[in-house]
């Protein structure tokens, strides 16, 4: 394994322990903020239980081999957008078409949260995205920003919206600026 390539183990590996720290100590403050205020709303507490929720569950769709667990987690015209590549989904199926495409082209991809933001039925997910795409020299993990709009209930995704950069996905995995992806 090169140094870079440790390196890049370590500061991933960092992350997710800074981010189960950071979970766990949001969540110890949330309650014991939850313990001395007035009492929220049955929609407002509902929304702080799911939210969590769904995001984990992006997570740990993006992260699993099973397309269709990602699809499942949008309404039924839920609305994917990968602003890097410029591609937009509409719909369970292609979202989930959209997933086994991504695994198709990239090996061990990731998605390690490192921070969310709830402000009513936006979560705000900060990540590092990362994987290595398939013909590349190298891996690469990327910040990534992820906008999801949730239904009233905070149950499911209506819509997702993905930036990052890239520019340096091809440039981390050795690849020209002007490479794209082979046609399936």
């Amino acid at each position: 394994m090169t140094s870079r390539a440790i390196r890049t183990l370590s500061v991933l590996t960092a992350t997710a322990a800074l981010t189960a720290t950071a979970t766990a100590a949001a969540s110890a403050t949330a309650s014991a903020t939850a313990a001395h205020a007035p009492q929220d709303t049955a929609r407002q507490d509902t929304a702080r239980r799911a939210s969590p929720g769904v995001v984990a569950a992006w997570a740990r769709a993006w992260n699993g081999t099973e397309p269709r667990a990602l699809g499942a987690l949008f309404t039924a015209d839920g609305v994917y957008t990968d602003e890097a590549v410029g591609v937009t989904f509409r719909g369970r199926k292609e979202i989930a078409g959209w997933k086994a495409r991504a695994d198709s082209m990239i090996d061990n991809v990731q998605v390690s949260i490192r921070a969310t933001r709830v402000e009513g039925d936006r979560v705000t997910v900060r990540s590092v995205y990362s994987g290595h795409l398939k013909g590349a020299p190298k891996p690469f993990a990327v910040p990534m920003t992820t906008v999801l709009d949730l239904d009233p209930d905070h149950c499911r995704i209506t819509s997702d919206q993905d930036r990052y950069s890239l520019a340096a996905v091809l440039a981390q995995s050795g690849l020209p600026a002007d490479w794209t992806p082979p046609t399936p």
